[in-house]
């Protein structure tokens, strides 16, 4: 491994850092603006789903291929053709002059996403000599990640008051070319390359599975549920499904290791991660159009009425280390699903009647709880497997999370497709999200019960992170 200077290690973390900024306020920046993308570009609820998912869907099912990329061509090329796709991408999205072609370009940013965030993280680990500087480095990486998710919706209506929603692609344009400059500073890591192979059939099973699921949830409020498309889409998803699952376990050097979930706490940190986004992520769908077209409020207030829910993202981000080492991961993550569950239900409790500031009262639970779920999963699920492994660990674990993101969307528009107002579907939304929190929760604390020996170790080692 190559020990860089404290100057190089500045280099690689400001130039990582940037990017990943941009990729994480892409996932939640839109949705302040899907009123405005609706009304300019003649889209329904079902088009803006695709807005939002088109990136996340890419995203998810493409980071593990881009894990392997990084590893065969070497992290600062797949960092660079990542962050230079990302960059054309956003250009193509705020020239779009339909909603198909804004489809099309966040699914290229996606790609661009999937390639540099990966290969960033590899950056990262080879800039770094020591554990501990490593962990620092990741912490202040997630950190960033933490501030511009939260920043995301009140920056996005500021933007879109003063300029348009265009702008919030555009203005990615410059940052991501600063960044590309910075990355060309960078030396390569000079470790010999790994030579894993491209699993090109389980990629496109995976994709076409994930596509095919999202596609059949999202058009089947206007289609109906048992039109053909919507059957033939969920049918063919689940044979795609079987077919990655049966390609894994043939294939020597598989996209998706199925062995770690063998391991109950790696497979309950996976659930409970993708759990985690699936409800925060379509509550940020839901609330971005109850503040829009519900209640009528401008972008920029849109913006405002977020910042109860992820104001408190960066401080539960910051704050969870320290609660893993007075609680032990195993309570921790299981307190705070429970604590996102009433945060749910008591949401579902106040639409769609209440006035905003009894609405905003359990908004802060629901950040709090997802902002400490992170990271504690993350660490318990990384303590589970070695050193050699834990890249491809973290993939999965970022797809999971990703493939909860776009799930998510695609359930709440369609709860809201399927009912007479946007206040009752986000009612029904809000109560599933109350329910699979507290399965999240009960899934965590079993899965940490069914190894006595093993959660020691494993909460040692998260601790000591």
């Amino acid at each position: 491994m190559q020990t860089h200077s404290r100057e190089q290690q500045r280099r690689v973390l400001l130039a990582t850092s940037i990017s990943y900024v941009v990729v994480i306020l892409d996932t939640s920046i839109v949705n302040v603006a899907l009123e405005r993308i609706g009304a300019s570009l003649a889209g329904g609820v079902a088009g803006l789903q695709w807005v939002v998912n088109a990136y996340t869907l890419t995203f998810a099912s493409l980071l593990l291929t881009g894990g392997t990329l990084g590893d065969r061509l070497g992290a600062r090329n797949v960092y660079m053709a990542g962050l230079a796709t990302f960059t054309v991408a956003s250009a193509w999205c705020g020239a779009a002059p339909s909603l198909a072609l804004l489809t099309a370009g966040r699914v290229l940013q996606g790609i661009g996403a999937a390639l540099l965030v990966p290969a960033s993280m590899a950056l990262i680990h080879g800039a770094c000599a020591s554990a501990r500087e490593r962990a620092a480095a990741f912490g202040v990486w997630a950190g960033l990640g933490g501030v511009a998710m939260a920043a995301g919706p009140l920056l996005g209506g500021v933007i879109i008051g003063l300029a348009g929603w265009r702008s919030l692609f555009l203005l990615n344009v410059p940052v991501c070319l600063a960044g590309i400059v910075m990355a060309a500073r960078v030396a390569p890591p000079t470790g010999a390359r790994a030579s894993r192979r491209l699993d090109l059939a389980g990629q496109a099973a995976a994709i076409a599975a994930l596509a095919l699921l999202n596609a059949a949830i999202i058009e089947a409020p206007s289609r109906g549920w048992l039109s053909p498309f919507v059957v033939a889409g969920l049918v063919v998803a689940v044979a795609a499904a079987l077919a990655f699952v049966a390609l894994q376990k043939h294939r020597a050097q598989p996209m998706l290791p199925l062995g770690f979930f063998r391991q109950p706490v790696f497979g309950a940190a996976v659930l409970v991660s993708m759990i985690s986004a699936f409800t925060f992520y379509g509550l940020l769908f839901d609330l971005s159009l109850y503040f829009q077209q519900t209640r009528g409020y401008a972008p920029w207030r849109a913006g405002l009425a977020f910042l109860p829910l992820t104001v408190v993202v960066p401080a539960g981000s910051l704050l969870s280390r320290r609660a893993v080492a007075w609680l032990g991961p195993r309570a921790l993550v299981a307190l705070a699903c429970l604590l996102a569950g009433a945060g749910y239900l008591g949401a579902a409790a106040c639409v769609p009647g209440a006035r905003y500031a009894v609405l905003a009262m359990p908004l802060p639970a629901i950040g709090l709880a997802a902002s400490l779920i992170t990271p504690a999963a993350t660490a318990a699920l990384m303590a589970t497997v070695d050193q050699a492994r834990s890249g491809v660990a973290a993939g999965v674990l970022n797809a999971a999370r990703q493939t909860g993101a776009a799930l998510g969307v695609a359930v709440a528009g369609a709860w809201l497709g399927a009912s007479l107002s946007i206040g009752a579907g986000m009612r029904a939304n809000l109560l599933v999200a109350a329910v699979l929190s507290v399965v999240a929760a009960w899934t965590w604390w079993r899965a940490w019960a069914r190894h006595a020996s093993l959660p020691q170790s494993v909460e040692k080692a998260t601790a000591a992170k």
